[in-house]
């Protein structure tokens, strides 16, 4: 009987550590480190040129994603000897995705599946029209950031004038401590 109280207990408390721990930004450190979706990436493109990105999960804002793509791009400058990087392309993009879900606590006292609504033709097919539509439904948008860039690097001061050159010092100085680090 003892063991019956505590197997819903159990299961309540993993499925709110499964919960808590998608509730975390992703850290930065390499894609696919502690099956995290998330994370920074880069390839060689020449001795000097690299292809950076950065993806975030669902709580990950956008400026925590393109901090983290410029704090990559900066380390892989010191990393190879150089001492600035300017991008010669950079993009942001968002995947935002809706998700509904039946609200548990809605109830009318017509129940939950009866209400009016109209099916009218239009612009060649049909169309239902129902007022009530949604209010017995949750429904949550889910944004996604992936930064991409492709960075150039080079030795000595940094171009004059050109606003897509770096110092990779300097970045890392300035950028370093605002990203979110992983929980050791």
């Amino acid at each position: 009987m003892i063991k019956l109280r505590k197997t819903p207990v159990l299961i309540a408390l993993a499925g709110a550590l499964a919960l808590g721990a998608c509730a975390t930004a992703t850290p930065y450190q390499p894609a696919g480190v502690n099956g995290q979706r998330g994370g920074y990436a880069e390839q060689r493109l020449e001795a000097n040129r690299y292809a950076v990105s950065f993806s975030g999960n669902s709580v990950t804002s956008r400026d925590q994603v393109e901090m983290s793509l410029l704090l990559r791009s900066a380390e892989l400058t010191v990393e190879n000897g150089y001492d600035w990087f300017a991008t010669v392309t950079r993009a942001t993009d968002r995947d935002t995705r809706f998700y509904t879900t039946p609200d548990p606590f809605y109830y009318d006292r017509y129940g939950p599946f009866w209400g009016p609504s109209w099916r009218f033709y239009q612009r060649g097919y049909w169309s239902t029209w129902d007022p009530y539509w949604g209010r017995d439904r949750d429904i949550r948008q889910v944004d996604r950031y992936e930064a991409t860039a492709e960075i150039v690097m080079g030795r000595g001061p940094k171009p004059a004038g050109d606003v897509n050159a770096f110092d990779a010092r300097e970045v890392i100085n300035n950028l370093g401590p605002r990203v979110i680090r992983p929980v050791s």
